[in-house]
C-alpha cells in the first residue's frame, strides 16, 4: 500500500473502534486503508475482529466511532446495497431453486438489466470461472468448489468496485483449496478489482497476498507484504502466528551484533540500546547443520519427526555461559528443517547467517 499515492486509494478506515454492549471491545482504533486493485488479506485467529472489519466496510456492522472513506467519502450511512462492493460468505448463501445462471444473474435482473445484456454478462463470468454450459446445471447438482465459483460470479456479476471475501475457501479440502487460490488469483489478475480477503490460515494469506494485516485481539499488529510479514515479524506474536519460529532471548551487544546463549553473533539489525534485551526470531530452515567443531553453538538431537519434504529435528541447544550461571539459564529447545535425518542423542553445530537472525524489542 502507497504511503503517499492518496490517488490510488479507494476504502479507509480511519480510527474505527467497535465495542459491544459498551464494554466488549471487538477493535480498537483501526487505521487501514485499501489502494484499488490491491488483494488485502485480514489475518488473524478466531475472534480477532477480521470480519467484523469486513462487515463493517460491506455495511452490516456500525463502528462505535471512526470514520469509513470510499474514494475520499464517508460511506458509513450508506446502505449495503448502495456500496460499490460485494460479499462472498463462506456458507455460499446460493438460491436452491434456481440454477446457475439464474443465481448469476439475480441481481442484474433486480435492477432490470436489459436480457442481451445479462446473457452476455453471465457468459463472460462462466467462462472466468471455467465453468461454461453450465447454465442450466442445479446448484445442488455441483461440488463444494464450483458452488464457490458460482458465489463469486454472482458476487462480480454487478461490476464491484471490491469484492470482500469471507474465508470462502473454508469448508473446502486441502487440495480443492490450493486450486482456488490460485483460481482467485487469476480472477483477480484477470478482473484488476480490489480484493479483501478473510482468513485464519497463514499459508493462503502469505500465497494470495499483495498486503497482509495482521490482527489479535481487536489490534492491527502488523501491516506489509507476505514476504516481510514473514521474514521481518513486528512482535513475537506475529512472528508466532506466521510460520514456525524460534524464538530466543537475547543481548544487542551494538549495531549488528547480538548475543544468544552466551555466543556473539553478527546480525543486520541496529537501532537498540547498548545490551539491552531483545527477542530474536530464528526460522527453523535458516539453521544449518555443521560438524560441532565448525560452530559457534552446539545442540543434542532430542527428536526427529519426518514431514514429507523435510525433517523436523528438535535440539536442545548448549549454553556458552560459564558454569556457576547455567542452573539460572532456560534451555533453549530449537526446531530446525533438515533434508537430511540426524541421530538422536547426537551432538551438532549449528550455524546461522547474519539474515538468519531477526532481532525485536522485548515486549
Amino acid at each position: 500500500m502507497g504511503k503517499d499515492q492518496h490517488s490510488k486509494r479507494l476504502i479507509e478506515l480511519k480510527n474505527i473502534h467497535k465495542t459491544y454492549d459498551n464494554k466488549n471491545m471487538v477493535l480498537k482504533d483501526i487505521n487501514l486503508y485499501i489502494e484499488k486493485n490491491e488483494f488485502v488479506t485480514l489475518l488473524g485467529p478466531s475472534g480477532c475482529g477480521k470480519t467484523t472489519i469486513l462487515r463493517i466496510i460491506g455495511g452490516f456492522e456500525t463502528p462505535t466511532s471512526g470514520e469509513l472513506l470510499f474514494e475520499g467519502k464517508d460511506i458509513l450511512k450508506s446502505p449495503p446495497h448502495k456500496r460499490r462492493v460485494n460479499t462472498v460468505f463462506q456458507n455460499y448463501a446460493l438460491f436452491p431453486h434456481l440454477n446457475v445462471f439464474e443465481n448469476i444473474a439475480f441481481g442484474l435482473k433486480i435492477r432490470k438489466v436489459d436480457k442481451k445484456v445479462i446473457q452476455k454478462k453471465v457468459g463472460h463470468l462462466l467462462e472466468l470461472i471455467s465453468l461454461e454450459n453450465y447454465e442450466k446445471r442445479s446448484v445442488r447438482s455441483l461440488s463444494g468448489g464450483q458452488q464457490q465459483r458460482i458465489a463469486i460470479a454472482r458476487a462480480l456479476a454487478n461490476e464491484p468496485e471490491a469484492l470482500l471475501l469471507d474465508e470462502p475457501l473454508g469448508a473446502l479440502d486441502l487440495k480443492l483449496r490450493e486450486e482456488m487460490q490460485i483460481e482467485l488469483k487469476n480472477i483477480h489478475k484477470e478482473l484488476g478489482i480490489t480484493f479483501i480477503y478473510v482468513t485464519h490460515d497463514q499459508e493462503e494469506a502469505l500465497a494470495m497476498s499483495d498486503t497482509v494485516v495482521v490482527l489479535r485481539d481487536g489490534i492491527i499488529q502488523q501491516i506489509d507484504t507476505p514476504k516481510d510479514i514473514y521474514d521481518e515479524p513486528k512482535n513475537v506474536f506475529v512472528a508466532n502466528f506466521i510460520g514456525k519460529s524460534n524464538i530466543c532471548d537475547g543481548v544487542m551487544l551494538a549495531d549488528f551484533k547480538v548475543k544468544i546463549a552466551g555466543t556473539q553473533f553478527e546480525c543486520l539489525d541496529k537501532g537498540f540500546g547498548e545490551n539491552e534485551a531483545v527477542d530474536i526470531v530464528i526460522r527453523p530452515e535458516d539453521i544449518r547443520i555443521v560438524q560441532p567443531e565448525q560452530a559457534k553453538l552446539r545442540a543434542i538431537v532430542k527428536d526427529i519427526v519426518f514431514n514429507g519434504s523435510h525433517y523436523a529435528i528438535y535440539v536442545e541447544v548448549k549454553s556458552h555461559v560459564p558454569e556457576q550461571t547455567l542452573d539460572e539459564i532456560k534451555p533453549l529447545i530449537w526446531s530446525i528443517w533438515s533434508t537430511e535425518p540426524a541421530k538422536i542423542g547426537a551432538e551438532i553445530g549449528l550455524d546461522m547467517i547474519p539474515d538468519a537472525l531477526h532481532v525485536m524489542r522485548r515486549t
